[in-house]
């Protein structure tokens, strides 16, 4: 995107996303495949804008009066009745303002920007919400570059909001998603896990591919001990000053229950369950697509 300076997509990012691949029906299926990209194109599908060639486009496919005039190598891409649909819901309660090196926010907003680059990158469509216990954007499925450069906006504006209700944000998000396809939710998952799995039942009965990023920071998953504390709860401000060295070990056992919980419901829901570690690269993340 020349001339684009956008805070979640860096042109470094746009350089290394060229070796990563949106590829429509294996997402169905549940993974990203490599640097291979085909396109199809025929009379019956509709000519519907212009992207930049990158090493590995059919050559082919290249508009060469387009070339012509501006001695650039541009690709029609076209717009199929399968496309793939990414749905991608990103948390913004306040709780995911926390972060000491980066916050849960601005880290699960670079992988989100990631998806959404890739998915308009192969012509596919993809939706953004925004939500905390009420949904507070929702754009529709879109695959131009206006699109995209729209979503990176909204990303960019986004802060932490009010208090999270993933379960409830669900269940009233289900009707605003007109088609199927996969559903990739950016959460710290502060939320009854049985009221979270109730509600994805929904996307799951209409045939939806469900992806859960659980974005943790390490502070939060360990809570080592480190003498008298004052601990805030960022959406309800109480407060309460403890010795964490005698409540790590109780934290940690509820944390991990927490986790187990949310793991074993996916997996007997055939759902994809993975820590997003704020310590970790969020292109590792990535390789939640190839399994």
């Amino acid at each position: 995107m020349p001339g684009a300076q956008f805070k979640y997509l860096r042109p470094e990012d746009i350089r290394r996303l060229s070796t990563f691949e949106f590829a429509p029906k294996a997402v169905v299926e549940g993974y990203f495949a490599g640097r291979h990209r085909s396109h199809t194109s025929g009379s019956s599908i509709e000519f519907r804008d212009y992207r930049e060639y990158v090493p590995g486009d059919n050559p082919a496919l290249i508009d060469w009066r387009v070339y012509g005039r501006t001695d650039r190598r541009y690709i029609r891409t076209y717009e199929q009745e399968t496309n793939t649909e990414c749905h991608i819901f990103l948390d913004s309660s306040a709780s995911m303002g926390f972060g000491k090196k980066i916050t849960k926010l601005d880290y699960a907003s670079f992988f989100a920007a990631a998806l959404c680059y890739l998915v308009v990158r192969n012509t596919d469509r993809v939706s953004l919400e925004i939500f905390d216990d009420k949904i507070r954007h929702f754009s529709q499925p879109g695959s131009t570059r206006k699109h995209l450069h729209n979503l990176l906006n909204v990303l960019e504006r986004n802060e932490p909001g009010g208090t999270t209700s993933l379960a409830e944000a669900l269940r009233r998000s289900f009707p605003l998603l007109r088609s199927k396809g996969t559903l990739i939710v950016l959460s710290d998952f502060f939320d009854d896990a049985n009221e979270i799995f109730e509600a994805l039942s929904l996307y799951l009965h209409r045939g939806f591919k469900v992806h859960l990023f659980h974005v943790l920071t390490k502070e939060e998953r360990e809570l080592e001990g480190q003498g008298l504390r004052t601990f805030v709860d960022m959406e309800h401000d109480d407060r309460v000053v403890v010795h964490s060295d005698s409540l790590a070990s109780d934290y940690q056992r509820e944390m991990a229950q927490h986790i187990a919980a949310l793991r074993a419901t996916a997996a007997r829901k055939q759902i994809d369950y993975c820590i997003a570690d704020t310590d970790t690269s969020f292109y590792e993340l990535f390789d939640r697509f190839s399994k």
